[in-house]
């Protein structure tokens, strides 16, 4: 499946620094890609009601761990899904009366241009849950072979007690875990299985709904089993990977049913080394949800003519880990400090543009502080706006606005 153009960027001098991020499996800072390599998995859209500003707020957070990672001289391996087969698609499909396939493919364009538009640097693999059922079928045959898998009227189960590990990403008791099943796509009350967590691998054929030939019958693979699939195929190389992230709703059941299955078919732990999570998202007092219909849509923003720049610094205001509220106001506010970020970097000459190279690039690499980021440029602008209506306190360094000009976009997707 194509992905979406890489937008231009600039050459800065030097390097960035190591990254580190928070953890959510151990609850501490990392060093998030120790090697030369550095390998990210972010899980995907389900195509059915895309791009929202929550949605939006994730990818680009790590499309700055992306960018703070190669400006560190690594290379980076992305792998990005999209999950174009599950149950909301199948249901707003037959809600509407379009067929499921092409819902999908409407919704996973029209997320390509907001991301094109958000100047999200695109994955090296962007990969559909439908073209990766073979590996899929291959992954339920390992986990099948370990005793792990079993039936219930026909659709196969993971038996997540067998991972002796099943608990140690969400760090959750048995309550709160099921709880969340429930709320989260699981059946944790269906009769037959043999625990209410066991998560569903492959769905056998139901009338009108579409299905894949396997060895386990016509049918559709489960949620969890495609993004471990997926991964494994393309970032595993014996050894895990750096980064799994996501929204934090994606950390039980979604990222510990990944890191299990992996577990049992593999024998290898851990699945991710750092598993990295967004904040959620609100609007007008709720948590911004399709289930609620409260919310603010990438694409609406693009059509209304905002600067996708000023999008992007209206998110940085905010530590991506952090759960907070989108206002109009905050778009408002980040339009006014793009104005006067263009304005500085269109000046003939500023205060000297390194120490904000390295205090930008020491933010970034602290946990992706975008805060503190645009802070130093703020800093770095209104010393230059200063100079430019006549104030000496600060010597003026022609090289500087170009140098800060390419530091937003290289760094933070901004074009000034």
């Amino acid at each position: 499946m194509r992905a979406w153009a890489a937008p231009d960027r600039r050459p800065l001098p030097g390097k960035g620094f190591p990254v580190h991020l928070f953890d959510t499996a151990s609850g501490s800072m990392r060093t998030a890609a120790p090697a030369s390599q550095a390998s990210l998995y972010v899980c995907g859209i389900t195509p059915y009601d895309a791009t929202h500003i929550g949605h939006a707020a994730t990818y680009v957070a790590f499309d700055v761990l992306n960018r703070v990672w190669q400006d560190a001289g690594h290379d980076v391996r992305y792998v990005q899904n999209v999950t174009d087969i599950d149950d909301p698609l199948i249901e707003r499909a037959t809600s509407t009366g379009q067929h499921w396939a092409e819902l999908a493919a409407e919704q996973t364009d029209l997320f390509r241009s907001d991301m094109a538009w958000l100047r999200v640097l695109p994955p090296n693999h962007y990969v559909s849950a439908v073209d990766s059922i073979p590996q899929i079928i291959e992954l339920i045959a390992r986990l099948k072979d370990k005793a792990a898998v079993y039936e219930v009227e026909g659709d196969l189960y993971f038996s997540v007690r067998s991972d002796p590990r099943f608990g140690e990403i969400c760090n959750l008791d048995d309550a709160t875990m099921r709880t969340l099943f429930a709320e989260r796509g699981g059946d944790p009350d269906r009769p037959g299985k043999k625990d209410p967590l066991d998560c569903l691998v492959w769905r056998l054929e139901r009338p009108g709904e579409p299905s894949w030939p396997s060895p386990y019958g016509a049918g559709r693979p489960g949620w969890h089993i495609e993004c471990t699939a997926i991964a494994l195929h393309h970032l595993d190389q014996g050894g895990g990977f750096d980064v799994q992230g996501g929204g934090s709703d994606l950390v039980f059941p979604h990222h510990e049913m990944c890191a299990s299955e992996a577990h049992v078919a593999t024998g290898r732990w851990p699945f991710a080394h750092t598993y990295v999570h967004a904040g959620m998202v609100g609007y007008q007092g709720e948590k911004m949800s399709k289930s609620l219909g409260n919310l603010v849509f990438a694409a609406a923003l693009r059509r209304s003519d905002q600067d996708p720049g000023a999008v992007r610094l209206a998110l940085y205001t905010q530590h991506y880990r952090s759960d907070w509220e989108w206002t109009e106001e905050m778009l408002d506010d980040a339009s006014l400090r793009l104005r006067r970020w263009r304005e500085a970097a269109s000046a003939s000459a500023g205060p000297p543009a390194e120490p904000v190279i390295e205090e930008v690039r020491r933010r970034l690499a602290d946990d992706l502080d975008t805060v503190g980021a645009v802070h130093a440029i703020d800093t770095w602008a209104a010393e230059t706006l200063e100079v430019r209506g006549g104030s000496t306190s600060a010597a003026a360094d022609p090289s500087a606005p170009p140098l800060i000009r390419a530091t937003t976009d290289t760094l933070l997707g901004i074009h000034l």
